[in-house]
């Protein structure tokens, strides 16, 4: 699986699951779908992705989004 792939599916079942709990648990879950929403956009603009960075770091092989 590449590191593209590998975050992708970090992002969304950690939104999913902020949902969930948000429903569930407590409201203030919703702050960490915030928090995962901001990052997306931050790494869309600027390029860099800590996600990304840790997985290259153990040998992930890149993707096209974060060569």
């Amino acid at each position: 699986m590449s590191l593209d792939r590998i975050i992708f599916l970090f992002a969304g079942s950690f939104i999913l699951v902020s949902i969930l709990l948000a429903h569930f648990v407590s409201p203030h879950f919703l702050w960490a779908t915030v928090f995962v929403g901001a990052n997306l956009l931050q790494a869309s603009l600027t390029g860099f992705c800590p996600l990304a960075t840790i997985l290259k770091r153990v040998g992930i092989r890149p993707g096209q989004a974060f060569d």
